[in-house]
């Protein structure tokens, strides 16, 4: 997997108990057009620090283009930004 670490526009929901899940996101493909994705699958979340920033982890899988894809997400919460990570 590549590692990409840009920012990305997300469409996600919190559960009752407070679990953050995405649900889709956009992101701009080399012709500054939007691809819009919508997760299949959310195989692994987890929690880490980068660079002291507290970020949320998922590890996804959705269909791309007609292509089956696995990529990784990240959710800043001091900034409440989404990320992709590594596709």
């Amino acid at each position: 997997m590549k590692v990409y670490m840009k920012q990305i526009k997300m469409i996600a929901w919190f559960s009752e108990n407070g679990t953050l899940t995405p649900f889709k996101f956009q992101i701009k493909d080399d012709n500054n057009e939007f691809i819009t994705v919508k997760i299949g699958r959310i195989s692994e979340r987890s929690e880490e620090k980068l660079a002291g920033n507290r970020m949320m982890v998922y590890r996804c899988q959705s269909e791309i283009n007609g292509v089956e894809r696995q990529y990784e997400l990240k959710y800043e919460v001091a900034t409440c930004k989404w990320y992709l990570y590594k596709m």
